[in-house]
C-alpha cells in the first residue's frame, strides 16, 4: 500500500466529520501501523497535518501494547480539538488486519484495546469504521472449544459476555450471555442492552451470590430487569431456582440497592411461637443509614399474649480517631392469663456501650468505655437473646474512663472514671460516680542526672498518688432511684511511698519503704447509747475529718540456681531448679488516738472502743500495732532434652513446673495464732503444653476444737499431723485438635463475651437470633492451602476442649469434696461441609449432667443450614435455620425454633 492511499484513508477516517469518539481513535491507530516509516506532508483540501517519524509505531512489534498520541492542527479552525485526545494502546498476539473494502479492522488472539476509561479484551475484536461499531467475541482453540471470553471494563464496571456489539458514537451496546459482579451479586444475562454509561436493560437474567458462576447452586431468574451499576437493580417477575429446578417461590417485582454506601430499609421479621407468650413476630424493624460515620437499627418483637420487646443498635466510627457501638434493649414480658394462677409481669432492660479510641489520635489523652448494665434477670429471662454463656454468668461490669498524661518533669497522670459492678445472683450493685485518680511519677532527689543509681542514698525515691471516690451501694430494684443516693460513701486518699533498695554480699537484695497515707472524709459516724430506744445507735456527723497512718516495710531476697546433669547418653541432659526465697517485715504502729468509746447499757458500766472512720469508704485506722514477718518460697523447674529432630543440635527446653509457691507469715505482736496458714499454689503444662494443670490450697498448723473453732494449739501437739489441710483445688484444661496445634475457641463469639459469657464453647455457643447467617463453628480451614478438603480419607478435622475442676474443704474436719465437675466441648467434620458439635458436662457431686448443647451445620456453599438443640435443663429449646449467607439476600431464609419457656422471676 502506497503512502498516498494510506493518507487518503486516514483523511476519510479523521476528518469525516471531525467527531471525537472511540471508533475514530481505534481505527486511526490501526491504520497508522501500516504506513511507511518516513516523514511526509500532504495537503488534503484545505486541511494540513504533519507526522514525525518518531510518532509512527513499529508494525513489527505487534505483541506489545503501543501508545499513540497525534498532535493534529488545522489551518481553518485552530480552536477545534484534535480527534485523538488521549493515549491509545492496543495489542494482538497473532495479527492486526485492515480490510479496506469492507472497512473492518481485526485484532486476533488475545486482543486488547485501551482508551481513556474503556478497556476491552477478547479473543477477537473487529472495528467497523463505517457503522462506528466494535464487535468482540471468543475464538476456538486447537480442540474446537471457545475460549478468551470478552472482558469489557468501563470505569469500575466489568462485564464478561460471550460477545458484545458496541457503538462508539452512541455508547450503546448489545451484550450476549454477559456476566458481571456487583457487590455480592453475580449477574448472568441472556441479553443485555446498554442504554448509556449508567443504565442496562436485561432479559432472562440470573441473580445469585454463588461463587460458581457457570453452574450456580441457586439463582433468582428474572424475565426483565433494569440494572444501574453501583446504584440499584429493579426486577420484574422473578422465580427462585435451586439446583436448576424452579421452585414455587416467586415475587412479582423486587428492588435491590447496589451501592457501597449504607441504605435505609425495612428488616423483615421472623415468625415463631412459644408455650407461654404465644405466637410472635421477632426481629422486625428498620435500618437507618444516617451517615457514613454512624447508623441506627431499630428491632422489635411482638407476642400475641401482649408481651413486646424493643432494641436500638447503633455503630459509629471516625477513621483514625474513634469507634464503637451502643445497644439498648427493653422487654415487657407477660406470662399466663390475667386473673389466673401463674400470671406474671416483668420489665427487663440491658444497656451496652463499647467505645475505643485510636491511640494515634491523641497519645497523651485517652477515652474508653465498656458498659454492660441492666436488670439482673435480663440474660436469664430474655425472650430474644439465646445467649447461654451469658445466662450462666452471674456478674456484670462497666467502666467509663478518661485519662491524660502531662509531659512535665516528673510526669503527671490523671484519670476520671465511672465504674459499675453487679452481681446478678444477689442483685447487689456497687457504683462509683465518679472516681478520680492522679499520680506523680517517681522522683530520685539524691540521684545524679547522669550515671547509674547505686547505693541506699542514690536509690531513695518517692511518689505521690491520690484517689477520690463517690460510691453507691444499692440493689437492682433501687438502681438510680432516690434511695440509692441517700447512703453515698465518699472520700479522698493520699499516699506517698518513700523507698530505696540496696544489695549486700553480692547476692542479697534488700528493699526498704515507708508508706504514708492520709484519708479525708466529709461524713463520719458516732456511736452512742439511746436511752429512749434502749440500744446503741449510729449518728452521722457531717463535716471534714481526716486520719493519717504510716507503716514500715523491708525484707531480703535472693535467687538460687541448681543444675543437675545426667550425662551425654541420657535422654534428659539436665534439670534446672530455680529457687527464690524471701523474707519480709512489716511494722504498723497503733493509731488509738483516732478511737473513742461508747456505752452498751443504760447504767454505763460496759463500754467498747470504736473509730468514727470505720464506716468510711476506705475504712478506718487500726488500734493495735503489728509486727509481721512474711516468708515466701517460689520454685520453677526446667529440663533440657534431646530434640526428636536429629538435624537440630541445640537441646530442647521443657518447663516441668511453671511455678510452685509457698507463703506464710508470723505476727510477732499477736497474743495467739501467730502463724498464718501456709498457702501453696502451682501450675504446669504437659503433653506439648496442651494440658494446663493448676492447683493450690492452705495448710493450717493449728488445731480446732469440737465447736469447729481454731484454737492456739498446734495440730501436731493434738495428735495430728504437722499441718491440717483446710482447703484445696485442682483445675485441668486440655485443648487439642486434629492438626496437633492449640485451638482458640470462641474467637468469633465477641458478643457473648461482651454480655459476660465465656470465650470458649464449654457452655455452648450463643445464637444471635437477629442474624442467623453466622456459623456456629469457628471458620477454620481444613487444609494447608486454606480450602476445604474434597474428601476426607482417614483424617477427620476435629477439636476437643476439656475442663476439669475439683474443690476440697476441711475447715471443720468435714473432709468433703465440695466441687467435682467435668466439662467437655468438641466439634468434628463428619464429611466435607458437615459439622457436628457438642457441649456438655457432668457434676460428680450433684450426680447430674450439666448444661448440654448439640450443634449441627451443613455448608451449602452460598447457603447455610444449622440445627441447635438444648435437650435438658431449664433452657430446653431447639432452632433450625436455612438461608443465604450473603447479607444482600439475608431475608431469603426459613427458620423454625422452640424457645425455652421463661419463668418470670
Amino acid at each position: 500500500m502506497t503512502p498516498e492511499k494510506v493518507s487518503l484513508i486516514f483523511t476519510k477516517i479523521v476528518f469525516k466529520p471531525l467527531r471525537t469518539n472511540l471508533f475514530h481513535i481505534v481505527l486511526s491507530a490501526t491504520f497508522l501501523t501500516l504506513a511507511t516509516a518516513k516523514t511526509y506532508a500532504q495537503d488534503v483540501k484545505t486541511n494540513k497535518f504533519e507526522l514525525s517519524p518518531k510518532q509512527i509505531p513499529d508494525s513489527n512489534k505487534v505483541n506489545a501494547p503501543e501508545e499513540i498520541k497525534l498532535p493534529l492542527t488545522t489551518q481553518q479552525d485552530p480552536d477545534k480539538k484534535p480527534v485523538l485526545t488521549d493515549i491509545i494502546k492496543r495489542k494482538a498476539k497473532d495479527y492486526e488486519r485492515m480490510n479496506v473494502k469492507t472497512k473492518i479492522g481485526t485484532l486476533y488472539n488475545e486482543a486488547e484495546l485501551y482508551y481513556q476509561d474503556v478497556e476491552l479484551k477478547a479473543g477477537i475484536i473487529q472495528i467497523n469504521y463505517e457503522k462506528n461499531e466494535i464487535y468482540a467475541g471468543r475464538i476456538k482453540d486447537s480442540t474446537g472449544a471457545l475460549t478468551q471470553r470478552p472482558v469489557f471494563k468501563q470505569g469500575s464496571n466489568v462485564i464478561e459476555p460471550d460477545s458484545i456489539r458496541f457503538n462508539t458514537e452512541t455508547k450503546k451496546a448489545l451484550i450476549w450471555n454477559s456476566r458481571t459482579k456487583q457487590m455480592d451479586f453475580n449477574i448472568i444475562s441472556e441479553i443485555a442492552k446498554k442504554e448509556n454509561d449508567s443504565v442496562y436493560f436485561l432479559k432472562n437474567s440470573k441473580f445469585t451470590t454463588s461463587e460458581n458462576i457457570d453452574d450456580p447452586e441457586y439463582f433468582i431468574l428474572a424475565t426483565k430487569a433494569k440494572f444501574v451499576p453501583k446504584k440499584k437493580v429493579v426486577l420484574g417477575f422473578s422465580n427462585l431456582w435451586i439446583a436448576n429446578v424452579p421452585t414455587p417461590i416467586a415475587i412479582p417485582f423486587a428492588f435491590f440497592p447496589m451501592t457501597d454506601k449504607g441504605q435505609s430499609g425495612v428488616i423483615i421479621p421472623s415468625f415463631t411461637d412459644t408455650n407461654r407468650q404465644g405466637y410472635s413476630l421477632q426481629n422486625g424493624g428498620y435500618y437507618f443509614a444516617l451517615s457514613d460515620n454512624y447508623d441506627l437499627t431499630f428491632l422489635g418483637d411482638y407476642y400475641t399474649n401482649g408481651s413486646y420487646a424493643m432494641r436500638f443498635e447503633s455503630q459509629y466510627a471516625k477513621r483514625y480517631r474513634f469507634g464503637g457501638n451502643i445497644n439498648i434493649r427493653f422487654e415487657n414480658q407477660i406470662s399466663g392469663e390475667r386473673g389466673l394462677p401463674g400470671y406474671g409481669k416483668a420489665r427487663e432492660y440491658n444497656i451496652q456501650w463499647s467505645h475505643r479510641q485510636d491511640s494515634k489520635s491523641n497519645p497523651n489523652a485517652k477515652f474508653t468505655a465498656s458498659v454492660n448494665l441492666g436488670s439482673s434477670t435480663y440474660f436469664t429471662n430474655s425472650l430474644n437473646q439465646q445467649n447461654v454463656s451469658a445466662r450462666l454468668n452471674n456478674s456484670l461490669s462497666s467502666t467509663i474512663s478518661y485519662s491524660r498524661t502531662f509531659n512535665t518533669l516528673p510526669l503527671v497522670n490523671i484519670a476520671i472514671a465511672a465504674t459499675h459492678t453487679q452481681n446478678t445472683s444477689t442483685k447487689a450493685i456497687s457504683m462509683t460516680l465518679p472516681t478520680f485518680t492522679g499520680s506523680v511519677d517517681r522522683v530520685y532527689p539524691f540521684a545524679p542526672k547522669d550515671g547509674i543509681k547505686k547505693g541506699v542514698i542514690k536509690n531513695i525515691n518517692l511518689q505521690y498518688n491520690i484517689i477520690a471516690e463517690n460510691r453507691f451501694n444499692t440493689v437492682d430494684s433501687l438502681f438510680f432511684k432516690p434511695e440509692m443516693f441517700k447512703n453515698a460513701m465518699n472520700g479522698v486518699k493520699h499516699q506517698i511511698p518513700l523507698s530505696t533498695n540496696f544489695k549486700f554480699a553480692k547476692f542479697f537484695s534488700v528493699p526498704i519503704s515507708v508508706n504514708y497515707t492520709e484519708v479525708w472524709y466529709i461524713k463520719t459516724t458516732k456511736k452512742e447509747f439511746d436511752d429512749q430506744l434502749n440500744r446503741v445507735v449510729d449518728k452521722d456527723q457531717n463535716g471534714f475529718d481526716a486520719f493519717r497512718t504510716y507503716s514500715f516495710n523491708t525484707g531480703v531476697g535472693t535467687t538460687v540456681y541448681g543444675t543437675f546433669n545426667f550425662g551425654e547418653k541420657a535422654k534428659i541432659k539436665s534439670l534446672r531448679h530455680v529457687i527464690k526465697p524471701s523474707i519480709g517485715y512489716v511494722y504498723t504502729p497503733s493509731f488509738d488516738r483516732y478511737f473513742d468509746y461508747y456505752y452498751t447499757d443504760p447504767s454505763k458500766t460496759v463500754r467498747k472502743q470504736y473509730t468514727r472512720f470505720a464506716s468510711g469508704i476506705y475504712g478506718g485506722p487500726s488500734a493495735s500495732y503489728s509486727n509481721v514477718l512474711s516468708f515466701a518460697l517460689n520454685n520453677t523447674l526446667e529440663a533440657k532434652v534431646k530434640d526428636r529432630d536429629t538435624t537440630k543440635t541445640e537441646l530442647k527446653k521443657i518447663i516441668l513446673l511453671n511455678s510452685l509457691n509457698f507463703q506464710t507469715s508470723y505476727d510477732i505482736s499477736a497474743d495467739s495464732l501467730k502463724w498464718s496458714p501456709v498457702r501453696f499454689s502451682g501450675g504446669t503444662a504437659i503433653l506439648k503444653e496442651k494440658m494446663n494443670i493448676n492447683f493450690g490450697g492452705a495448710l493450717d498448723p493449728y488445731t480446732i476444737n469440737k465447736a469447729g473453732r481454731t484454737i492456739n494449739e498446734f495440730n501436731i501437739n493434738n495428735g495430728g499431723s504437722l499441718f491440717r489441710l483446710t482447703n484445696a483445688f485442682l483445675t485441668v484444661g486440655y485443648t487439642i485438635d486434629s492438626k496437633g496445634g492449640e485451638k482458640t475457641t470462641g474467637s468469633s463469639d465477641k458478643q457473648s463475651q461482651r454480655n459476660g459469657g465465656r470465650d470458649d464453647d464449654l457452655f455452648g455457643r450463643s445464637t444471635d437470633l437477629s442474624d442467623r447467617r453466622q456459623s456456629q463453628f469457628d471458620d477454620d480451614k481444613t487444609e494447608d492451602n486454606d480450602t476445604p478438603a474434597a474428601f476426607y480419607h482417614t483424617k477427620l478435622p476435629w477439636d476437643l476442649n476439656l475442663a476439669y475442676s475439683l474443690s476440697y474443704s476441711n475447715n471443720n474436719r468435714q473432709n468433703e469434696i465440695v466441687g467435682n465437675s467435668l466439662m467437655v466441648s468438641g466439634n468434628i467434620d463428619l464429611a466435607p461441609k458437615w459439622k457436628v458439635g457438642v457441649s456438655t458436662g457432668y457434676d460428680f457431686v450433684q450426680k447430674g449432667i450439666t448444661f448440654t448443647q448439640l450443634r449441627f451445620e451443613r455448608d451449602l456453599l452460598s447457603w447455610r443450614m444449622d440445627f441447635s438443640w438444648i435437650p435438658i435443663g431449664d433452657n430446653t429449646s431447639w432452632g433450625f435455620f436455612i438461608g443465604v449467607k450473603s447479607g444482600l439476600l439475608s431475608d431469603l431464609k426459613w427458620e423454625k425454633r422452640k424457645t425455652a419457656d421463661r419463668v418470670i422471676r
